[in-house]
């Protein structure tokens, strides 16, 4: 199947009116694809991937032993976004943030909300992501969450609507900017013939909200990025992005703590660090303060983080908004906070720890999809359609068995772009993640990571789970 005799189906799609004719944004690019035969786009998807694997941007997959390093596949055909319509999400993505930094500043300092009954006590503190010993932190500039990827998804209707945040160490973005490299040089015309909104000056936004965490009195602020090394998942972004932006790529082992300052080694002694981008999760970055086993982290950041001494970003305990039954409080939150609807509403969610609404999950397995609470990367998922009655059984004892751990949401119909296969185009599910730098200002870049669901039908797209990505364009 040729694109000119692709058909959009029942889904939004994103290149595609339901009559089959090229959205308006789209048109140039529809043209060019027309213009390729099969084979000529077969080569040009070969060259980019090609191009990828000698860039050396791969991932890991833990559970798998036939290898640790795996190329991202990679889909030639973007997706679009006009620019109207991205500036609905940016205010929207700007006003999350906003209300989830004020959430962190209070939840783990005078608790207000819950005083005022807007979201249960128990909540909060059966959150894997809550660490009590963040209890009173008073990160720099007030901000605790400085790098977030926020996935959004896109309905039948066309509306848009959050699926989740990640505050902890999402990853992602590097992918996006290498994408980008490889389509301007797969399709150049193209970006001159169209106004696509530029991602590239990602890596110099994110060192500036990292020096912008520094203290004052530091004229030349030292920032590095934290890795647990070689083996994690996203271990080519944090060398990428510590390269992009000009800083040492560090593990613990480089660091240590000396008069009360975080210092680094180095060829020439002990170097002071000022801010930390860490990779690591919260638990692990402090075997004294959190995980006694941890051999990632560095004995005593945490003192030194408490008097001021170093900024990390992200902010110890943000995790505590990863939680998909905190999610489930956020209309409430934005409401509380900022005094305002979300601009970007909620899936809407069924919380199983509330016994009405877990009833109504137990018996309705086979249309919902089930989520636990601390989960990622399409882990510890139930997608009901289509789900076997082995697998809904196996669900519904477990959120008997721990209620708490577990939400349910409707099955949506998450939108579809044209994506290039062996035999030909044909549409396969997408989400989009676009990645928000909280400093001085709120900045998010244009566009974002566009996962694409790799399997016919499937709705899991995450690269764990044999998804893609494409690159996604925001034009003018």
């Amino acid at each position: 199947m040729k694109i000119d005799t692709y058909k959009p189906g029942e889904f939004y799609d994103e290149l595609f009116l339901p009559d089959g004719q090229p959205r308006s944004i789209a048109t140039t690019l529809i043209e060019k694809i027309n213009s390729l035969s099969l084979s000529e786009l077969h080569q040009h998807q070969s060259l980019a991937q090609s191009t990828l694997f000698k860039t050396g941007v791969t991932f890991n997959v833990y559970s798998d032993d036939r290898g640790t390093e795996k190329i991202l596949p990679f889909d030639i055909i973007p997706r679009t976004i006009c620019d109207r319509e991205w500036q609905v999400l940016d205010r929207g993505l700007k006003q999350r943030i906003h209300a989830l930094n004020l959430f962190l500043s209070d939840i783990y300092g005078q608790q207000q909300i819950i005083l005022d009954g807007v979201i249960p006590a128990e909540v909060i503190y059966s959150a894997t992501g809550f660490l009590k010993p963040c209890m009173g932190l008073q990160p720099p500039q007030g901000i605790w969450c400085h790098i977030t990827g926020t996935d959004l998804v896109r309905d039948r209707d066309g509306s848009w609507y959050v699926l989740e945040d990640n505050l902890r160490c999402p990853s992602g973005v590097s992918y996006v900017l290498e994408g980008r490299q490889v389509m301007k040089s797969t399709f150049p015309r193209l970006f001159e013939k169209m106004q696509i909104l530029p991602v590239e000056d990602y890596p110099s936004r994110l060192l500036e909200t990292l020096l912008y965490l520094a203290p004052e009195s530091i004229p030349n602020p030292t920032v590095v990025v934290l890795t647990p090394g070689i083996y994690n998942s996203a271990y080519f972004e944090h060398s990428f992005l510590a390269r992009q932006m000009g800083v040492q790529l560090v593990e613990s082992r480089d660091l240590t703590i000396s008069d009360g300052f975080l210092k680094m080694r180095t060829t020439k002694g002990l170097q002071q660090v000022d801010v930390i981008y860490r990779r690591i999760d919260d638990e692990f970055i402090d075997p004294l303060t959190f995980r006694a086993d941890s051999m990632l982290g560095v004995p005593g950041l945490m003192d030194v983080y408490r008097a001021g001494r170093v900024a990390i970003a992200n902010a110890p305990g943000t995790g505590v908004a990863d939680d998909k039954v905190v999610y489930a409080y956020m209309p409430a939150i934005v409401k509380y906070y900022l005094d305002e609807e979300q601009i970007i509403p909620n899936v809407p969610t069924y919380q199983c720890w509330e016994a009405q609404q877990r009833q109504y999950v137990l018996e309705n397995l086979d249309k919902l999809v089930v989520k636990a609470a601390a989960e990622s990367g399409g882990y510890g998922m139930l997608i009901g359609t289509k789900s076997t009655a082995e697998e809904r059984s196996e669900f519904a004892a477990k959120i008997i068995a721990d209620p708490r751990n577990y939400i349910a949401q409707p099955t949506l119909c998450l939108s579809r772009v044209p994506t290039l296969l062996p035999d030909g185009i044909d549409g396969r599910h997408v989400d989009l993640r676009p990645y928000i730098l909280n400093g001085r200002d709120i900045y998010i870049n244009p566009g974002g990571l566009t996962r694409v669901a790799l399997k016919e039908g499937s709705l899991v797209v995450n690269s764990s789970q044999g998804g893609g990505t494409k690159d996604t364009w925001v034009v003018r």
